[in-house]
C-alpha cells in the first residue's frame, strides 16, 4: 500500500487517480483543511488525520502495511506565507518532520516529496537545472527547502531513501472532468483567466508588461497535472530499483508568457478575457523555465501535454466544477 498525504488536494488527487488506475492500493491521509472530500478517489482508503498530531499519525501508519509514501500535504500560498510565516513553518515543516519521523520509526524506506522550483529564488541561469544554487525568497519556498534538508539528513542517518520533485507551474485538470483545480483564494494564472471570462465583474490583474521578454510579460513553465502525477509514479519505480536519493526538476522545458496564456485561452474557449495591466510585483523573475534533462534521464519521463491541451482540460473542469 502507498500512503499519499494531501490526496484530497489538487496534485495529490490526480496522482492517486493515476496510481489506482495502474492497480495500486492507496491510503489517503488528509485533514481536509484545504482539500476536498469529493476529490478523494472512491477506491482509496481514507484517514482524516493532521500531520501535526504525531500520535494519531503514528497510529494510522501502524494500522496499515505501507511500503512507500508520497507527500503532498502543505500550505502553498506565497503571499500568505509572507504575511503569516508562523503558520507555514508550523504546518509545512513540523508536519513534514512528524511524517518523516513516523515513517522512519516504522521502517518505511521509500519517500517521494512534493517540492518546488521556488527553492531556486531568482535564478542566475535559465533554463534552471538542479545544479542552480537554492536561494528561496519567501517562507513557503524556505519550508520546502528545509524539508529537503531533513530528508537528506534522515537518509544519511537512517537510510530513508527519497526523491524530491521540484515542480514548475502545475496546470490543467483530469481529462474526464472528475477532478480538477479548486483553490480558495485562487492564485494560479489559468483558472484566473478562465474566471475572468465567465464570472461577472471578475477581472484578471496582469503584473508587469515591461519585462525583458518578447511581449513584456513574465514567462513561466506550465506543466499538466497528469504529467506531474506520472512523474511521481516513476519516482516510486525509481525507489524500487535504486538506493540513491535524488532531487529532480519537473517542467516542460518550454516557457509561455502571461499573454500567451491569455491568447491561447481565448482561442480554446472562444471568449474574451477581462484583464487589466498592473505594475510589476516585487520578486517576480522575468523567466522561470525548467531544464528537465535529469527527469528524462533518471525517471525516463517526458511530459506529454502541450499548452492548448492543458487549457482545454482546465476549461472543461471550469464549466462543470464539482467542488
Amino acid at each position: 500500500m502507498i500512503l499519499v498525504t494531501g490526496g484530497a488536494g489538487y496534485i495529490g488527487s490526480h496522482t492517486v487517480k493515476m496510481l489506482i488506475d495502474r492497480g495500486k492500493e492507496i491510503l489517503v491521509v488528509d485533514n481536509l483543511s484545504r482539500g476536498f472530500k469529493e476529490a478523494i478517489h472512491p477506491k482509496a482508503s481514507f484517514e482524516n488525520a493532521d500531520l501535526l498530531d504525531f500520535e494519531t499519525l503514528s497510529k494510522v501508519i501502524n494500522k496499515y502495511e505501507i511500503e512507500a509514501v508520497v507527500h503532498f500535504a502543505a500550505f502553498a500560498y506565497v503571499g500568505e506565507s509572507v504575511e503569516n510565516p508562523q503558520l507555514y513553518y508550523n504546518n509545512n515543516v513540523v508536519g513534514s518532520f512528524n511524517l518523516i519521523k513516523a515513517v522512519t520509526t516504522k521502517g518505511i524506506k521509500k519517500f517521494v516529496f512534493s517540492s518546488t522550483c521556488s527553492t531556486y529564488g531568482n535564478p542566475i541561469q535559465v533554463p534552471i537545472s538542479e545544479t542552480e544554487t537554492t536561494k528561496p525568497i519567501n517562507p513557503y519556498a524556505k519550508t520546502k527547502l528545509m524539508i529537503e534538508n531533513i530528508l537528506e539528513d534522515f537518509n544519511t542517518a537512517y537510510g530513508l531513501n527519497y526523491v524530491a520533485l521540484r515542480y514548475f507551474n502545475a496546470a490543467g485538470c483530469s481529462e474526464d472532468g472528475d477532478i480538477g483545480e479548486s483553490h480558495n483564494p485562487e492564485t494560479h494564472l489559468i483558472p484566473l483567466v478562465l474566471q475572468s471570462m465567465t464570472e461577472k465583474g471578475k477581472q484578471l490583474k496582469v503584473f508587469g508588461d515591461d519585462y525583458d521578454t518578447p511581449d513584456g510579460t513574465c514567462i513561466r513553465d506550465y506543466i499538466h497535472v497528469n504529467d506531474l502525477a506520472d512523474a511521481h509514479i516513476r519516482a516510486l519505480d525509481y525507489l524500487n530499483n535504486n538506493d540513491k536519493p535524488v532531487v529532480i526538476n519537473l517542467g516542460t522545458g518550454d516557457g509561455n508568457s502571461v499573454k500567451d496564456i491569455i491568447n491561447t485561452s481565448e482561442k480554446v474557449t472562444e471568449k474574451k478575457a477581462n484583464y487589466v495591466m498592473n505594475p510589476r510585483r516585487p520578486g517576480d523573475p522575468a523567466i522561470l523555465v525548467a531544464d528537465n534533462k535529469k527527469a528524462k534521464e533518471v525517471l525516463g519521463w517526458t511530459p506529454k501535454y502541450k499548452l492548448e491541451k492543458i487549457i482545454e482540460t482546465a476549461w472543461k473542469w471550469h464549466l462543470n466544477k464539482k467542488y
